[in-house]
């Protein structure tokens, strides 16, 4: 009988059918391509960059960010060409956040942020300006480059509506990331693009920046790479893991009570008129073979100099150091420090750059713990060791 009636269907009737059965089978087939890139659990598949495990939670299905410090997390894997979907929302008025797209393994100098492509989640109440809106930016940041498409003069991508929804509502984003082109739908809609970005291979971070975040059924689809050059790939993995927990003075000893203020992802020497030159000592470095030290030094008497397992002589970071001052940058700046320890023998060799100049120091080798002197008001920030 069904048979019977089936081929009794008109030609027309026929081909919406078959329509009908090649959607479907589509739909599945592309369905099954997405993959989680949360599992709804735990941070399988994230590395925690310059955040602590307390601010990330995993609950009902769901990862929340408590906002605090300001940082990020990143994924395990880089990814050059690929569709990200997830859904978001702010749970207090004015929150901060933000997608990141090929981005590198830390962050950038003198920031909690990593150099990549930032697609914006902000809430509504934030306000929009000339310069920002609430409803899905994208824009290069920290040495990052992308050419938008309707822009306002800078690099900044706007969109071309209005769609987020204010907290506590949920809000859904596609991010296509193909060939350095990148394309934001927001709740069901492409509003915003950009073009040309670099680097165009990369981490994918979700950023903490001061509200509370939940995110989930946070999903990706890989698509074939395409021929890049090498400039245009992230810096990959290093084996840095950040010692500043942004929250505390958790694994540091200081030498006196008070003196060094944890002032959210900087962290502040900051002496009373007594009392001008103070230590701090990682208590687990004993295996360090290297380091990267964000470092500012606002008044023309203030130093720092770290004490490196491994390395007998400290290393002095002042104006005072010949060798060094021509290496410093504009004071009140952020310096960047990034430095190897090697033993041969005898010998220990410590190898660093410094806002882009080399250096090495040669000496004997000691066992000692990382420790680090200031003199006067000095700031440190992404403190991270190997």
């Amino acid at each position: 009988m069904w048979n019977t009636r089936f081929l009794r269907m008109g030609s027309k009737s026929l081909a919406a059918f078959a329509i009908f059965v090649v959607h479907c089978l589509m739909s599945a087939v592309m369905a099954q391509e997405f993959e989680p890139l949360f599992n709804g659990k735990d941070l399988t598949g994230w590395v925690l960059v310059n955040t602590p495990p307390d601010t990330w939670k995993v609950e009902d299905g769901m990862l929340i960010c408590s906002g605090r410090p300001i940082g990020e997390m990143r994924t395990e894997k880089m990814y050059q060409n690929f569709e990200l979907e997830l859904e978001w929302r702010h749970m207090v008025p004015r929150g901060n956040a933000g997608i990141f797209v090929w981005a590198d393994d830390i962050t950038a100098r003198g920031v909690p942020f990593h150099r990549g492509v930032e697609v914006q989640v902000l809430e509504n109440s934030y306000g929009n300006t000339q310069s920002h809106t609430t409803h899905g930016d994208i824009f290069p940041i920290h040495g990052a480059k992308m050419t938008p498409i309707n822009g306002r003069g800078g690099d900044r991508a706007f969109p071309t509506e209005e769609r987020s929804k204010p907290s506590p509502e949920w809000n859904h984003y596609r991010i296509v990331c193909q060939a350095g082109s990148i394309a934001l739908s927001v709740n069901g809609k492409e509003v915003t693009r950009g073009t040309k970005a670099t680097p165009s291979k990369g981490y994918i971070c979700i950023e903490s920046e001061g509200g509370v975040v939940h995110y989930r059924n946070v999903k990706i689809k890989v698509l074939p790479d395409t021929p890049i050059d090498d400039s245009q790939v992230a810096i990959a993995y290093r084996g840095y893991r950040s010692i500043y927990s942004g929250l505390d003075l958790r694994d540091w000893k200081p030498s006196q009570e008070g003196v060094w203020k944890v002032n959210d992802w900087v962290l502040d020497h900051a002496p009373d008129t007594k009392s001008n030159s103070n230590s701090l000592t990682y208590e687990n470095a004993n295996s360090i073979e290297g380091f990267v030290i964000d470092f500012r030094l606002p008044e023309e008497k203030s130093s720092l100099s770290l004490q490196l397992p491994g390395i007998q002589e400290p290393l002095v970071l002042s104006a005072d150091t010949a060798s060094i001052a021509k290496s410093l940058v504009q004071r009140g700046s952020w310096n960047r420090i990034e430095g190897s320890i090697t033993r041969e023998g005898s010998q220990a060799k410590l190898t660093f750059v410094l806002n882009g100049d080399s250096h090495t120091i040669q000496g004997q080798p000691a066992e000692q713990s990382l420790r680090i002197d200031a003199t006067h008001k000095v700031s440190l920030a992404n403190i991270y060791i190997r």
